[in-house]
């Protein structure tokens, strides 16, 4: 496929970057997004220049001419099959998110891919959603503490655990679907008044909630967030590595969890 793709009805344009002076206003915006310095963004400009010139992915959505969201992501195992989308963020309210993230499924076909990993907080509710009911893809793994200690607004003061997510891009992008509904099963988690209440997790179906919004939990009561990431950590992970399965996200609090038989 082209790496530019034009959208006249939004006036937006998704193109592949090249030059430095592009990668520079992708380092920028990825610190108005994440609330850092513009020095130390999480990703800087040489780094995805190297990762583009390699053949890689980088790509942004311009609006009438100014930068508003991109995405960046590299060839990983199992080599042939896999992308591993590394970053990608937008301004808010604009669908952007999603448009990078077509254009990135559409450009890994291209190449004979047929899915696409990436790592997120398993406690924003928001990211949840959108990877989960938007794409249609699973979470894979848990990984305790993936990048260590990060400072920036969105994970600061927080341990970085991530969900290793894998979209299956051989299934149809609009076939996620509505999400699962579970019907009456117990909660390996439940949200009580703000704060986690760890159950059961025997069942063949379990829910797992999620806390309101934990970046702003994180700022006005970090005992609580620091409960949240326990309790998520014990019973989603848990039950993740015992083989269990993400089945779907309801009611855009809940992970739906399927033990295997």
């Amino acid at each position: 496929m082209s790496g530019t793709e034009i959208h006249v009805e939004t006036g937006t344009e998704i193109r592949q970057l090249r030059s430095m002076e592009e990668f520079e206003d992708v380092s920028r915006l990825y610190a108005t997004i994440w609330g850092t310095q513009a020095a130390g963004g999480p990703l800087p400009a040489e780094v995805m220049r190297a990762l583009a010139h390699a053949g890689n992915y980088v790509a942004g959505v311009y609006e009438d001419g100014r930068l508003t969201g991109a995405s960046v992501a590299f060839f990983g195992e199992p080599m042939g099959t896999t992308l591993h989308s590394h970053i990608t963020g937008a301004l808010s309210g604009r669908g952007n998110g999603l448009a990078l993230k077509l254009h990135q499924r559409r450009w890994a076909l291209a190449r004979g891919l047929t899915r696409i990993t990436w790592t997120y907080d398993p406690l924003i509710r928001r990211n949840a959603h959108f990877n989960l009911v938007k794409l249609g893809a699973r979470p894979e793994a848990y990984l305790q503490s993936f990048y260590g200690a990060m400072d920036d607004a969105i994970n600061g003061g927080d341990e970085s655990d991530r969900v290793l997510t894998a979209w299956d891009l051989t299934v149809p992008a609009d076939a996620a679907g509505p999400p699962d509904h579970p019907g009456r099963v117990p909660h390996g988690v439940r949200n009580v008044d703000g704060r986690p209440l760890i159950g059961p997790t025997d069942a063949d179906t379990v829910l797992v909630d999620l806390p309101d919004d934990i970046e702003s939990l994180r700022r006005k009561d970090p005992g609580a967030a620091r409960a949240w990431r326990l309790a998520v950590r014990h019973t989603l992970g848990g039950l993740l590595a015992e083989g269990a399965r993400v089945a779907g996200f309801h009611d855009r609090r809940s992970y739906v969890v399927h033990r295997t038989a």
